[in-house]
């Protein structure tokens, strides 16, 4: 056989080799982090709920999800451990950049406006209905004394006539 025929074989295995090589590194990376974990330690599992480590067992995990609630997870369930700032920032709200800078970045943009006291007025688009039921009713009404009155909906049509010509 040819080099040249082999050459493409030798390249996949090749590709394949360092694909599963990365592979176990990641893994191996995890397992490590999972075994460094120890009460107290701020945990993201892989669902994406961020809890407080309480105890640490061969393959189980106590976590606590909430004040005086705990939960059983697997060892393999936890995502990534976090560090106290980066846990406390995101479960807490603490943020020491901040705190450091004094600016506050405001939830809506009413404080933008210039007095925030000040009433914003409500412009409606819409069409007015009770202009329109009043005056309704004062046809209705003048039609009635004149001996005119048709159906407002219907103009005047029964349930039995049509729009035919």
């Amino acid at each position: 056989m040819d080099l040249i025929t082999l050459l493409p074989f030798i390249v996949l295995i090749g590709a394949m080799f360092l694909m599963t090589r990365s592979a176990k590194k990641k893994q191996a990376a995890a397992a490590q982090m999972r075994n460094d974990m120890q009460p107290g330690t701020g945990v993201r599992t892989i669902g994406g709920m961020y809890a407080t480590v309480k105890e640490v067992h061969d393959d189980t995990v106590l976590l606590e999800v909430a004040p005086g609630v705990h939960a059983v997870y697997a060892k393999n369930a936890i995502g990534a451990v976090l560090d106290d700032a980066e846990y406390n920032r995101i479960v807490h709200g603490d943020d020491q950049e901040l705190d450091a800078d004094g600016t506050v970045v405001p939830d809506d943009a009413s404080s933008l406006t210039g007095d925030a006291d000040a009433e914003v007025a409500k412009i409606d688009l819409g069409k007015d209905d009770a202009a329109d039921d009043a005056e309704t009713e004062d046809a209705t009404a003048k039609d009635v004394k004149d001996g005119t009155a048709k159906d407002v909906k219907g103009e005047g049509k029964t349930d039995g006539d049509a729009d035919s010509k």
